[in-house]
């Protein structure tokens, strides 16, 4: 769940009263959120830094709020302090209005075709005469934050950009162009960049460097000009420095890039109807044209209310209650969802542009049940009785590592992240690029492939075990992730079993013994040879000779289940010993256990 700072006393005085710290988590409690904690700045910083110190009585007092991860208009003390003293009946649900204003006057964004290759979308809205001081000018941009790192995933799918409108002079137009063509003077710097030294100098800047990768391969970068070709932005990396807004900006121009449209016109609809009450007129948004690359024009924002009709019945089956329409109607008026009595069976309910989080009838139902509280709900008995246990391949698994155990080996649990040269190259495996999931934008070299064998995680616990008493017995029962497209995800799990032997000599016979006892508690018989046919029987397992470049070869096999290669053992190759720093011999076995379930 996001957690939202806010300043006690100015929540408050927005909320038009003051509470105790009880009575306002009690009061959060019945609105469906959380204080999770009360902190100031500075203790905060002490916290930080390690220093012991007695906090001072003027220090603000810092509310930290757990908010729902859907709940985008509760992510500023604006969006809070709206929607609670709605809940406390304090205040009418809001109005949420565009402006009318003349076709000649409209601001323009006009959207190049190139803009296709890398972030094709764009939504635009203006606030006029906004009014900002200190708090709210840092709530404005703490919004845009909070939505770049939840809803926008990191600016992948929408980047916000936020402009003096003063400063600038439309039309506007949003154009893709290559990199060293686009020149201008970023946020908060002097000197002028271009694309290319754009990217190089923020590598070094901790706050923007990890957002590069979302267009830096790209022969062609995103950017936004005004009438006389001053850069707006650059998204999803930096605003310009000439269109920045300051506490003196009374006309804000808003512009939401995007790979995802509707995530767009949500974000928009957050940004602008949260900080339309400090506008002129109150709760006014002035709209702009988009006219696209194929010469279609939209007005954006979208402030219109979206209707759903539902069934008391499915209401009160829903969360136990008994509720007439007549309440549920009040109930709902309080969750800013205005609602209609079409009859005594049924209600009409018209979410507003804040409540995008509403989207079915059981989102209604449960803000019902948020506004009746959960805490007057009357407890029953369930009608039908469930008994919950293991999955059949957890607990199977949970068998394995017992007998694994019994025969000497202790279970270690490695990363199911690695990196690539772990999962490949130190084991001598190549990469066809059908293999392993690959870590989009990974934080650490560590971690850039889901692994796709257990075998480099157990080699790397063994190296840095190496000062162990021998021998060193090591076995682990997990899942391994690899590409597959007949899955819907894209990649499939299974469950493997890899053990590893090491002393001072390799213990190939002790690995090829733990394989024949997992095959025997599991009740599986080795395969009969035919000599007439030259073939096994279908109905136990056997190996055979196998050149897995991970192991010695001449000392390795593959072991076959009803005529399928389910997993290898064999003394572990010299190379791949001394890439992992194994100073003694020592032999693995890896397979998959899952064809075990069939029994």
């Amino acid at each position: 769940m996001p957690t939202v700072s806010v300043g006690r006393d100015r929540l408050f005085a927005a909320l038009g009263q003051s509470y105790t710290d009880e009575e306002f988590d009690e009061l959060c409690f019945e609105f469906g959120i959380e204080l999770d904690d009360v902190t100031t700045e500075k203790e905060v910083m002490r916290k930080e830094k390690h220093v012991e110190e007695e906090a001072s009585a003027d220090e603000e007092v810092i509310y930290k709020i757990d908010v729902p991860a859907n709940r985008y208009d509760l992510l500023c003390l604006e969006g809070l302090a709206m929607a609670l003293r709605v809940f406390l009946l304090k205040d009418p649900i809001p109005t949420f209005r565009v402006a009318d204003v003349a076709k000649s006057s409209l601001q323009k964004m006009v959207v190049k075709p190139e803009t296709s290759q890398i972030r094709p979308h764009i939504v635009c809205a203006v606030l006029r005469g906004v009014t900002f001081d200190e708090a709210r000018y840092n709530s404005f941009i703490d919004l845009q934050d909070k939505l770049h790192q939840n809803l926008c995933r990191r600016r992948t799918l929408v980047a916000i950009g936020t402009h003096d409108l003063d400063t600038l002079e439309g039309p506007f137009t949003y154009e893709a162009l290559s990199p060293a063509d686009i020149k201008f003077v970023p946020l908060k710097q002097t000197k002028e960049f271009n694309g290319v030294e754009l990217m190089e100098f923020y590598k070094s800047d901790m706050k923007l460097k990890k957002f590069l990768h979302i267009i830096e391969s790209s022969p062609v970068y995103p950017v936004i000009y005004d009438s006389k070709r001053r850069v707006l932005s650059l998204p999803p990396i930096i605003n310009g420095a000439h269109s920045a807004i300051s506490l003196k900006t009374k006309n804000v121009f808003i512009e939401c890039t995007a790979t995802d449209l509707t995530k767009a016109k949500i974000v928009l609809n957050t940004m602008v109807t949260m900080f339309s009450q400090y506008s002129s007129p109150r709760f006014e948004v002035e709209p702009v044209e988009v006219v696209t690359a194929d010469a279609r024009s939209t007005l954006y924002p979208d402030l219109s209310l979206r209707t759903f009709e539902v069934d008391m019945a499915y209401v009160n089956r829903t969360i136990g209650t008994s509720l007439s329409a007549k309440e549920v109607a009040k109930l709902l008026n309080k969750m800013q969802l205005q609602t209609e009595m079409q009859s005594e069976s049924k209600i009409r309910v018209s979410a507003p542009p804040t409540r995008s989080d509403v989207l079915h009838a059981c989102d209604i139902a449960e803000d019902v049940a948020i506004a009746y509280g959960y805490n007057n709900i009357a407890r029953t008995v369930p009608q039908s009785h469930t008994q919950g246990k293991q999955q059949p391949l957890n607990h199977f698994t949970d068998l394995i590592r017992a007998e694994v155990a019994m025969a000497g080996f202790t279970e270690v649990v490695t990363w199911i992240l690695c990196s690539h040269e772990e999962n490949f190259k130190m084991v001598n495996r190549k990469d066809d690029g059908n293999t392993a999931v690959i870590v989009g934008n990974p934080r650490s070299a560590d971690f850039e492939v889901v692994r796709s064998s257990l075998l480099p995680g157990m080699l790397k616990t063994m190296g840095s075990n190496k000062d162990a008493p021998r021998p060193l017995k090591l076995f682990e029962v997990s899942d391994i992730v690899r590409l597959d497209s007949k899955k819907d995800v894209g990649a499939t799990n299974s469950r493997h079993l890899a053990a590893v032997y090491s002393n001072l000599n390799s213990g190939f016979e002790v690995i090829h013994g733990l394989v024949d006892r997992l095959f025997e508690v599991v009740g599986i018989r080795p395969a009969e040879f035919d000599k007439a046919t030259g073939k096994y029987s279908e109905d136990g397992y056997y190996i055979t000779p196998s050149q897995e470049p991970e192991y010695f070869s001449g000392r390795q096999a593959n072991i076959i289940y009803r005529g399928s290669c389910i997993g290898s053992f064999g003394i572990v190759n010299p190379e791949v010993m001394q890439r992992f720093d194994i100073t003694d011999p020592c032999s693995a076995v890896e397979m998959n256990v899952e064809p075990f379930l069939q029994l």
